[in-house]
């Protein structure tokens, strides 16, 4: 299957995941409090903030063609109204690379983590964070706009109704009274109902919250250069099984619709799928017995991706770009079986005439799998974890290969 023209053939990253010292953040404090839910502390990560030179043309050898990065709205503004140009420059430095080395960038600009101060403030319960989040875009967008080619605004927006309705996140009221919500709010000399991080949210009032941000956030793209903007959907392949079909729809419409409806007003939607999710009268069920799972714990499934390209196509009606998937595992071939079975799936859609534009594997680099640490290992690349030096795995080399032949 040849794919076609400019398809974008890409790795993904965030920056917290793999640029380290991210100190100014939300996901930092609470890496440190007392009750915390990390697994270890993110640290130095990857030292991709000093390293990316060589892993961009790392990703370039290996005959990508795209790279995803985030962002870091703490270091950017790591105080209310005070944006550091330094940084700015810093995240500059990264576009060039990527021109240089003949890489399309794929910006995002909040990926999971905000400045503490935003947190304090209600973070994404507060509606006043999709004002201020905004205003990040736009200094962003005017200083860097100019090097951008794709814009995502939030990633994964939906993220915390999903973890909810798959049992993984407890309660809205659980979350308010937890620990290290607690913890981190006296850290921050605020009460605990103040304090909120993405994606521990109370979603009945997150969840508009982050809509307006997107869409204030995507008016102040485009006034500022014409590149392509969208948002990233967290999707699982939800399946009912015999008589739970309603149950499946409501749960669809209120952790994926709402948001793919959204989406219509943008250039593209971002489709970011792992797994499925089987579905019983009764809510969620766990996987069939004798079911393989990854090192994160959830079932191993790649036929979801092409499930999920289709339902965001069908609901969004924009062109899909794949910013996310992979699998958590110390068994490379397996990855490479993994992803051959995914992009097959994106090749039918394709043969079906749905508009696909690229595919980003997660991820680059072996990096901070936020509340599980360091165990799972995603990447496409080793990451020596005491000297940072980086080794190719069997898999980087076999997707490298097949984006630069553009087909498999």
């Amino acid at each position: 299957m040849k794919f076609p023209r400019g398809f974008l053939w890409g790795a993904a990253t965030a920056a917290h995941q793999v640029e380290g010292g991210n100190i100014n953040s939300d996901a930092w404090l609470l890496e440190h409090v007392d009750g915390t839910v990390y697994a270890e502390p993110s640290g130095d990560a990857c030292d991709h903030y000093h390293r990316y030179p060589e892993d961009i043309a790392l990703l370039a050898s290996l005959g990508f063609n795209a790279y995803r990065f985030s962002i870091e709205w703490a270091r950017v503004e790591p105080e209310e109204g005070e944006f550091s140009l330094a940084q700015l420059e810093h995240y500059r430095r990264m576009l060039a690379a990527c021109h240089e080395h003949t890489i399309k960038p794929v910006v995002t600009l909040h990926h999971f983590t905000s400045p503490r101060w935003v947190a304090a403030r209600g973070g994404w319960e507060s509606a006043e964070t999709a004002r201020l989040f905004a205003r990040y875009c736009e200094h962003v967008a005017e200083y860097l706009g100019d090097l951008f080619a794709i814009v995502c605004t939030i990633n994964e927006l939906n993220l915390g109704i999903v973890l909810q309705q798959s049992g993984f996140l407890h309660s809205d009221d659980a979350i308010v009274g937890s620990r290290w919500r607690r913890a981190a709010a006296r850290v921050m000399a605020v009460e605990p109902e103040m304090f909120s991080s993405f994606p521990f949210c109370v979603r009945a009032r997150s969840r508009d919250v982050l809509l307006e941000a997107h869409r204030r956030a995507a008016q102040a793209l485009r006034s500022a250069n014409n590149c392509a903007v969208g948002m990233t959907v967290a999707m699982l392949d939800l399946q009912a099984v015999p008589g739970a079909e309603d149950v499946r729809d409501r749960a669809a419409a209120e952790s994926q619709d709402i948001f793919l409806q959204a989406a219509r007003a943008d250039d593209f939607i971002g489709v970011q799928c792992y797994t499925r999710q089987r579905i019983g009268v009764g809510g969620p069920l766990p996987p069939e017995p004798g079911a393989e799972y990854t090192q994160m714990g959830y079932e191993l499934w790649p036929d979801a991706v092409e499930a999920a390209i289709r339902r965001a196509s069908a609901v969004a009606r924009v062109p899909i770009i794949v910013t996310e998937s992979g699998i958590a595992t110390d068994d490379d071939p397996r990855r490479i079986d993994y992803v051959q079975r995914v992009l097959s799936g994106v090749a039918q859609c394709l043969r079906d005439g749905i508009d696909v534009r690229g595919y980003f594997y997660w991820s680059l680099l072996d990096n901070f799998e936020w509340l599980f640490g360091y165990g799972p290992k995603f990447g496409l690349i080793e990451v020596d974890r005491q000297t940072q030096r980086r080794k190719l795995k069997m898999s980087a080399e076999w997707l490298g290969r097949t984006g630069r032949n553009n087909e498999i």
